[in-house]
């Protein structure tokens, strides 16, 4: 599949345009039934460069979705190979070693009460960033992907399998000490029925983490269609905090805590934003300069909008960091992670 089949014309991986929805168009609309509430009424709220549906957001519980939800062929183009990046590498040297000692760093958080040879499963391991990490610490680690290509590099410790969705891939009931779903919830298609998978394969008692974006935080509200984490249309959901929680107990899980720092999402997160929102740089270029690029593959934009966007990043990143802080002391993380407990209650549907 090539760019130019799966993103609208002149429009590379991460520039799909995000409008708002004309006020005198914000009126109910009927759509299927919300997988939190079950209410089927939403107003529609932002416009999506090149591609038919709209996000509208639930009148009774503020989940954002696509709609109509766009089918699995579709939302498979959304996931060119340039998504994932090289065989292990998806940003620049500098970056991707930061983001790997990021990431090692919150395994301690990850891995905190997990016991022997604890086996955990991580839902959409791309890379395997956390697995590798986690098998360093002692621990059986698997990982399920949509795509063989998202998972090309990951650490060969992991046993990873290829499956459309968890239902799919095939684990028993019971199997796992702990599963970990990172940023990749608001990608799936059927948010409840991920849930019922996990529910059924973890072990009564065992633990469930999940971050996500948090479509009630105050950076989503101020940046709106600029928001850098609504990343449209790959996420076809969009949480705010409460809503992720009560699909959780839905579901058979008891949260036991919520975290609203992410030294590697919310910093960035106001810089691109802000990026997004007073600048006429295609949308999220800094996040575009900062991919990986095949060797001799030429760099995104011209040389003075580069330096322009690095300048930003390193001026924007305090800022964004001292913001991140204030938005935690508030719980109001852009983004959150979420530690449940599987409940001994079957998991409805």
């Amino acid at each position: 599949m090539s760019q130019d089949e799966s993103l609208p014309p002149g429009s590379s991986l991460y520039e799909h345009g995000v409008t708002e929805v004309a006020a005198s168009e914000r009126t109910s609309v009927t759509v299927a039934a919300c997988p939190v509430c079950g209410s089927d009424e939403a107003t529609p709220r932002f416009e999506i460069e090149g591609v038919p549906q709209r996000m509208v957001v639930c009148t009774k519980c503020g989940l954002g979705r696509l709609h109509p939800m766009p089918d699995a062929e579709t939302v498979r183009h959304y996931y060119p190979n340039e998504y994932y990046g090289e065989p292990g590498i998806k940003f620049q040297s500098l970056v991707e070693r930061l983001v790997r000692i990021v990431g090692a760093r919150h395994i301690s958080f990850l891995s905190g009460g997990l016991r022997g040879r604890a086996r955990v499963l991580d839902v959409g391991c791309g890379r395997g960033v956390i697995l590798g990490a986690l098998a360093d610490r002692g621990f059986e680690v698997h990982g399920v992907e949509v795509s063989e290509g998202a998972a090309r590099g990951a650490d060969p410790r992991a046993e990873i399998r290829i499956a459309p969705t968890l239902a799919d891939a095939g684990y028993p009931d019971a199997f796992f000490d702990q599963v970990i779903i990172w940023h990749v919830f608001e990608h799936l298609e059927d948010p409840r029925a991920t849930l019922a998978s996990i529910h059924r394969i973890l072990k009564p008692g065992g633990r469930f983490i999940i971050a996500v974006p948090n479509f009630s935080s105050r950076q989503a509200r101020l940046t709106g269609p600029a928001w850098f984490h609504l990343d449209l249309p790959r996420h076809l959901y969009q949480f705010p905090l409460a809503a992720l929680n009560d699909l959780l107990r839905q579901t058979g899980f008891a949260p036991e805590s919520v975290h609203h720092f992410s030294l590697r999402q919310n910093p960035f997160g106001w810089v691109q934003s802000a990026l997004n929102l007073w600048t006429r740089l295609p949308r999220n270029a800094l996040y575009t300069l900062l991919h990986h690029r095949a060797p001799g593959a030429q760099p995104p934009y011209e040389a003075a909008t580069r330096r322009w966007l690095w300048f930003w990043l390193v001026v924007g990143t305090p800022i964004g960091l001292g913001l991140t802080l204030l938005e935690t002391a508030f719980r109001n993380g852009a983004t959150v992670h979420v530690v449940a407990r599987r409940s001994s209650a079957a998991s409805p549907l």
